[in-house]
């Protein structure tokens, strides 16, 4: 885990998968519960480490200014009032429909075809590339704000 600690305390399950509901309940065409749970399920397992781990890297690459310890106050802040805010609607593009699949996969929802592909040599290339835009996504809405 070459995140800290820390950023799993404040940027848990709940406050991840409200930051991703609305993109996923549009992408999906489903209501905003129905893609709370699925995506709480996703989480459960591998996928929220690794959410976790891209949104660093991304916040450390954006940050210029800020140490570890002052990104985790900014993440911190942002989520002081209201942790489980939605996140903004995401523009759909090929590593977020990768990421949508890779969500379905771990959720139990999507079809062995869409596994078999993901298993490929270019899925695991499509999933990495999706985690990576959701982690930058992640990192953007777990630092907006003040």
């Amino acid at each position: 885990m070459a995140y800290p600690p820390r950023l799993a305390h404040l940027a848990t399950r709940p406050v991840v998968v409200a930051k991703l509901i609305p993109t996923y309940a549009r992408a999906h065409h489903i209501d905003e519960d129905e893609a709370a749970q699925r995506l709480s399920s996703a989480l459960q397992g591998r996928l929220l480490p690794w959410l976790l781990e891209e949104a660093w890297t991304a916040m450390r690459g954006k940050s210029k200014r800020l140490d570890d310890e002052g990104l985790v106050e900014k993440v911190a802040t942002t989520l002081k009032d209201r942790p489980t805010r939605p996140g903004r609607v995401a523009e759909l593009n090929p590593a977020w429909s990768a990421f949508l699949v890779l969500a379905d996969l771990e959720a139990g929802t999507a079809s062995e075809a869409a596994r078999r592909v993901m298993e490929s040599p270019e899925g695991r290339e499509r999933a990495q590339a999706g985690l990576a835009e959701v982690g930058r996504f992640l990192a953007a809405e777990l630092t907006r704000g003040r």
